[in-house]
């Protein structure tokens, strides 16, 4: 579509800065006549375009011309940014060529600098990043993936997904779609899914309605509300994971956080990764299940 040209061509000439004719002829296999008719029609709708004869002349825009002000605030510009390096990380298709676009369109060299998104985890081998690459084009293609998972009771199977959508919830990825040997929709938590297999067996994504509060785990879990009693030392970690109104301080420089978490082994550990700069106030039972599992975990030492 002519629209379609005169917007690329515009931002060719953002990048390189001079081209000749000719050279955008090639490019858009037309005539140079088209492109200098395509230089009037952008002149005269008030793009600062100009046409310089002679050896090193060609066509270029005005120093420091930028399209952001006519289409964009930097604001919004930030914001695309932003998603575009996010993509990123994902290693859409031709991405590095938008987002190189976006970046002559702001007149900012460093307008994609300023935020670096990797998904895979602290500590992964090379393989964690592999992983989340194959599932995102296994959802994009609509390709079935196999894999190795080891579920939250510890219980390890091989499974064949139609890949359906990724989610982050609760500082961690997850795999949902449709399970083909449970015959039903599952999550999966990214970081327990090994050894994955893209295969060439298509499916038909199917229309969803909109999922609402979707859970991330396998099985329902029992929410439970906890009570916890931090000291002073656990404060780095308070601000990471609770919202800044749920940190309560104490006249003695403690801090008590309420908070609600789905009842099982994993919400036992998180609660044990503070060590003992947390105390359990509520509900009993989680207090006297953390005082069996640390009383377990001194028998090691007391060896």
């Amino acid at each position: 579509m002519k629209i379609d040209r005169l917007l690329e061509i515009v931002i060719i000439l953002l990048n390189k800065g001079t081209i000749t004719a000719k050279e955008l002829a090639d490019r858009f296999a037309v005539s140079t006549r088209t492109i200098y008719r395509d230089v009037d029609v952008l002149s005269a709708a008030g793009v600062p375009v100009f046409t310089n004869k002679g050896n090193g002349g060609g066509i270029s825009l005005l120093e420091n011309y930028s399209l952001n002000k006519a289409l964009i605030s930097e604001q919004e510009s930030e914001g695309l940014i932003f998603a575009l390096k996010t993509l990123q990380a994902t290693q859409y298709p031709e991405i590095d060529k938008i987002l190189d676009k976006v970046g002559a369109m702001f007149k900012r060299s460093n307008s994609a600098d300023w935020v670096y998104i990797d998904f895979s985890p602290w500590g992964s081998n090379p393989n964690e990043y592999n992983k989340f690459i194959d599932i995102k084009k296994a959802i994009l293609e609509c390709k079935v993936i196999i894999f190795d998972y080891v579920n939250s009771e510890g219980k390890k199977s091989r499974r064949s997904i139609e890949p359906m959508r990724l989610i982050f919830k609760g500082q961690a990825w997850y795999l949902w779609g449709y399970c083909r040997a449970r015959q039903d929709y599952r999550t999966f938590r990214i970081s327990r899914i090994k050894n994955v297999d893209l295969t060439n067996d298509l499916f038909e994504r199917k229309k969803l309605e909109v999922i609402r509060n979707v859970e991330c785990n396998e099985n329902p879990k029992t929410m439970i509300a906890l009570k916890l009693k931090f000291y002073p030392e656990a404060l780095y970690r308070l601000y990471d994971d609770f919202d800044y109104e749920a940190v309560i301080k104490n006249d003695d420089g403690s801090y008590n956080v309420t908070a609600i978490f789905p009842e099982d082994e994993w919400v036992y550990g998180y609660i044990m990764s503070f060590g003992y700069y947390v105390e359990v106030l509520e509900p009993e039972h989680i207090r006297k299940i953390i005082e069996d599992k640390a009383k377990k975990l001194l028998k090691f030492y007391d060896k």
